[in-house]
C-alpha cells in the first residue's frame, strides 16, 4: 500500500511593504466606556476572506472574527461571540473593527488579516491601550518624562506602580516607539515578580508601591524614541505615559 500525503504551503506576509493590508498601527489610546474603531483597508480583488486577531499582552494570538468578502455580517469566536460590544464593518475594500463600551480587558494588539488560496496576509497590528477610571486606585508613573543624552551614554528608566487594592505579583513590559516607526513592540519583560514592592510606612495605609527599572547602556542613535511601561496586575493592564529618550 502506498500512503499519499498532500502538503500545502501557506505563504504568510505580515506587515511588509508587499502586503495588501493597510491597517491602523502604533498606539491607540482610549478610556473605559469609550468606543474605538480600528481601521483596516485592503488592496486588490483576489482576497476573499478577512479576519481580526487579538493578542493580549504576554499571551497567545486569538482568533477574533472572520468574514467572507460578500457577506454583510462577520462571525465572532470564543468570548467575543454574541457580544454586542463588537462589530465589523465589511465591504468596499475595508474590514473595520469596532469595539464599544471599552473595558480594561480590551487592551491588546489587534491584527487585521486576509487570505486567498494559500496566501495569508497580516497588517502591522494596532496596540490598543484602555485606561481605567481609577476606581481601583492604581496608577503607573514613569520617570524621567524626557531625557537628552549622547551616543555611548547610559540611562535608567523608572516605572512605579501605586495600588491600594491589589497586592501580589506583577508582570511588567517595556515598549519602544521610535521616530518614524509605525509598529512599536515589546523590548523587555520583567516577568512575574513582587520582590520590588513595598508597603506604605503610614499606619493603616493599604498602599503598596512597586518600582521597576529598565537600564539602557552604551546608547546609540537607534535607541531614540518613547519608552512605555505596561504593568499587568490583578486582571488589569495599566500603561504609563511614556519616557521620551532623545539622543543627540
Amino acid at each position: 500500500n502506498i500512503l499519499c500525503c498532500s502538503c500545502f504551503l501557506i505563504d504568510v506576509v505580515a506587515g511588509t511593504e508587499s502586503s495588501s493590508i493597510l491597517q491602523d498601527s502604533g498606539f491607540i489610546s482610549a478610556n473605559v466606556g469609550d468606543a474605538v474603531t480600528v481601521h483596516c483597508f485592503y488592496e486588490g480583488h483576489m482576497d476573499m476572506h478577512f479576519s481580526w486577531y487579538k493578542q493580549p499582552l504576554g499571551d497567545k494570538l486569538q482568533l477574533f472574527s472572520t468574514v467572507f468578502k460578500f457577506d454583510r455580517n462577520a462571525t465572532f469566536y470564543h468570548e467575543f461571540k454574541d457580544n454586542p460590544r463588537f462589530s465589523v464593518e465589511n465591504g468596499q475594500e475595508k474590514n473595520h473593527l469596532r469595539i464599544s463600551d471599552m473595558q480594561l480587558s480590551d487592551s491588546a494588539t489587534y491584527y487585521c488579516g486576509s487570505s486567498y488560496g494559500n496566501k495569508v496576509e497580516f497588517g502591522e497590528g494596532a496596540i490598543l491601550i484602555v485606561k481605567g477610571s481609577g476606581s481601583r486606585n492604581m496608577t503607573v508613573l514613569q520617570q524621567p518624562l524626557s531625557e537628552s543624552v549622547q551616543p555611548g551614554d547610559s540611562v535608567s528608566l523608572n516605572c512605579t506602580i501605586h495600588t491600594e487594592t491589589c497586592a501580589g505579583e506583577h508582570s511588567v513590559y517595556w515598549f519602544r516607539h521610535g521616530s518614524g516607526e509605525s509598529h512599536p513592540g515589546i523590548i523587555y519583560s520583567h516577568g512575574n515578580r513582587s520582590d520590588q514592592c513595598e508597603k506604605s510606612n503610614e499606619a493603616g495605609s493599604p498602599t503598596q508601591s512597586c518600582v521597576y527599572n529598565f537600564p539602557k547602556r552604551n546608547l546609540s542613535l537607534s535607541d531614540a524614541g518613547t519608552y512605555y511601561c505596561a504593568v499587568a496586575s490583578c486582571g488589569e493592564i495599566l500603561f504609563g505615559n511614556g519616557s521620551k529618550l532623545n539622543i543627540q
